[in-house]
């Protein structure tokens, strides 16, 4: 079976986006993950597949895969990918479309200037919607935040457990180069407390309108940017009284704007999506 592909990226955060409407698609999870791999396979963080939506009040239906083959929710960055696909490839000529995820749906817009906005929806900070499991926790504050500490083997940190359509755990560190985003990152995605795994954020708040922020990505390891991770991470911020909106957030593979107004309104990721090249493989 050959598939056509369009490699893609926003900041870094990298994709394989299939046409789902014209071609056939229905992979295993290691034919996912033989896809993603940067050695045997192509190489991505996560592959992107374009399918119709079955609701008529929807435009389409998008479906994601880590590198791992494990499939998920919601991708901000993949988000934006997403529109700049269907642009290019003529499959609408919309500036606004609705964007069927397993999460729900989303708006996603083109700006003038050539990026996209992508409306993320209200953030989730119910423990039990993120999922997080707080039994027998006590919970901290700071300004309107909840904080809770997580055991990692010796050591505890204090976490905000967010849901952007996906689990996030964001802490805030003094130094985004010395954090120890590889050693700790696995063990904050497998944390017993998050039943689904979780998408593990390092945030260094430069200003009151910039961070510097790592993500290790559920299912993908760190990547170089990650547009829920930026969203949950700003969303925290704001939530402490340490952020104000709108926010630049420098990730290793370039630069985002997340706005938030607080509780009751969604949250708005402004970014760009490229396209890299396009192909074709046999699977």
């Amino acid at each position: 079976m050959k598939l056509k592909f369009t490699k893609m990226h926003g900041a870094g955060n990298d994709f394989l986006v299939f046409d789902g409407i014209n071609q056939q698609i229905n992979l295993t999870p290691s034919q996912w993950q033989f896809l993603g791999d940067r050695r045997f396979g192509v190489g991505a963080d996560q592959m992107l597949v374009v399918e119709r939506s079955d609701n008529p009040s929807v435009d389409f239906r998008y479906r994601i895969f880590n590198a791992d083959g494990s499939e998920v929710e919601q991708c901000g960055n993949g988000s934006r990918a997403f529109v700049r696909f269907v642009h290019e490839k003529k499959l609408t000529d919309k500036t606004c479309i609705s964007v069927e995820t397993l999460s729900g749906i989303i708006t996603l817009s083109l700006e003038s200037d050539g990026r996209i906005t992508v409306n993320m929806g209200e953030p989730v900070l119910d423990p039990v919607r993120v999922p997080f499991n707080a039994d027998g926790l006590i919970p901290q504050t700071e300004h309107e935040a909840t904080l809770w500490p997580l055991t990692l083997r010796e050591k505890t940190i204090t976490v905000s457990a967010i849901s952007m359509g996906n689990p996030h755990a964001v802490q805030i560190v003094e130094d985004i180069e010395t954090a120890h985003v590889l050693a700790d990152g696995p063990l904050i995605e497998h944390h017993a407390r998050f039943p689904n795994r979780v998408n593990a954020g390092f945030m260094q708040i430069m200003s009151s309108h910039h961070i510097k922020l790592r993500v290790y990505e559920r299912g993908a390891g760190e990547t170089l940017a990650c547009g829920t991770g930026s969203c949950a991470a700003v969303v925290a911020g704001i939530l402490r009284g340490q952020l104000a909106s709108p926010v630049t957030v420098t990730a290793r593979g370039g630069e985002l704007t997340i706005s938030w107004e607080g509780a009751g309104h969604p949250v708005f990721l402004t970014g760009p999506a490229v396209t890299v090249f396009e192909g074709e493989i046999s699977i």
